[in-house]
């Protein structure tokens, strides 16, 4: 299986001026070939540095992809870092000229003195044609390895990838069309570290992969497998998802496009459960969230005064309950004191369970943070209670 290193070159990529696009497009593309991407890297307009770069990444990849660099102003290095990373002089190519005359033909222009500086390539380099745009491209054979250079335009870089240099590998490397089927499991009010411990040995595998992905109150667990057929992808991932979740429990509420909500709303739709929600800090997100899954029955409430302190919201919570009928109720608070704290109690009919959990997190992301354990500690909390058959005695 050939590997792959993708160089952006560019000042402005550097600079945050623009977003490089490029790079993932050709892994995704390339990956689904069978390709595996080690690196990428983006270098800013320096020839030096870029020769650099090249030759570093041919001792570890098979194939080096550059993109940019490729234009007719003095600052285009990719022409000139290639030939020095490769130990070659650059030479005039009287075919590449003819492309570039042709195309400003065909659109009616004339081309300028520095667009012949396009013309020059590494000596014994293979032209790439290239019909949508007047950035010739190269590649440099450097015994089985390659660097293939590729323009920065991403239009015209996807064109040549897919019209000229998908071929050239397939050829060279006998590449074979891949599925990559990824499989993603979602795991709440549990934290990453705790995760990885517990599943360390299998994020160590190789085919297929398990990586992890941390957000605010959540963590994606990600099965990504790769193969011939979607069958034979399954085939390898099925076992892990099945251990992961039984070695995570009940922490994993879902599974790729399973939300919190959606759980939620199928647990209490298929019990019958009347739900009632009162919050405050949250502006309404958490029963925005909850409706999202369309839940049968839902009675919300959203507190706009600020309580003078967690007891005061408690016996606010209280009374909601009093005034609304329902199987199970839960109360979230969050920043009463200002101090990064959510405050949860769930309501059933035999007895009520509170919570009160901190975030050590940026200050922006508390919101979204509260959501996702309030969401989660109700699911528990129902799940818990239908177990215990402690609903419907109201």
């Amino acid at each position: 299986m050939p590997t792959l290193e993708i160089i952006t070159i560019g000042t402005e990529l550097l600079l945050g001026e623009i977003t490089d696009t490029n790079s993932t497009y050709i892994a995704r593309t390339l990956r689904d070939h069978g390709i595996d991407i080690f690196r990428i890297i983006t270098i800013g307009d320096n020839p030096a540095r870029i020769a650099s770069t090249i030759r570093e990444s041919l001792t570890r990849a098979d194939i080096v992809i550059t993109t940019g660099g490729l234009g007719p102003t003095v600052d285009d290095p990719t022409r000139l870092a290639v030939a020095k990373a490769t130990d070659r002089e650059l030479i005039f190519d009287p075919k590449l000229w003819e492309d570039i005359l042709n195309h400003f033909t065909y659109y009616g222009r004339q081309p300028t003195e520095n667009n012949r500086r396009q013309a020059f390539i590494p000596e014994g380099a293979i032209e790439v044609h290239n019909p949508v745009g007047t950035a010739p491209c190269f590649i440099v054979e450097v015994g089985n390895s390659c660097v293939i250079s590729l323009p920065g335009v991403p239009r015209e870089m996807e064109f040549i990838l897919h019209e000229s240099i998908i071929p050239y590998l397939s050829q060279k490397y006998v590449l074979k069309n891949q599925i990559i089927k990824a499989t993603v499991l979602h795991a709440a009010s549990i934290g990453e570290s705790v995760i990885d411990e517990i599943i360390d040995d299998l994020e160590q595998m190789s085919n297929p992969t398990v990586g992890l992905l941390a957000h605010p109150g959540q963590v994606d667990i990600r099965v990504t497998a790769k193969a011939e057929s979607l069958d034979e992808a399954k085939r390898l991932s099925d076992p892990i998802i099945q251990e992961l979740r039984v070695r995570l429990g009940e922490n994993i509420y879902g599974q790729d496009e399973e939300t919190l909500a959606l759980v939620i709303s199928q647990i209490s739709n298929q019990h019958d459960i009347k739900l009632g929600v009162l919050e405050y800090g949250l502006d309404g997100k958490f029963t925005e969230r909850l409706k999202l899954g369309q839940p049968d029955q839902l009675h919300a409430s959203i507190l706009n005064e600020k309580p003078e302190n967690i007891t005061d919201f408690e016996k606010t919570f209280d009374d909601f309950k009093k005034d609304v009928a329902c199987d199970v109720w839960l109360g979230i608070a969050i920043n009463i004191n200002e101090d990064k704290t959510a405050h949860l109690y769930c309501q059933n009919s035999r007895q009520k369970i509170s919570k009160t959990r901190k975030y050590g997190g940026p200050k922006e992301y508390i919101p979204l943070w509260a959501q996702n354990i309030g969401l989660d500690f109700l699911r528990r909390q129902l799940i818990t209670s239908i177990k215990n058959d402690e609903i419907g005695e109201r």
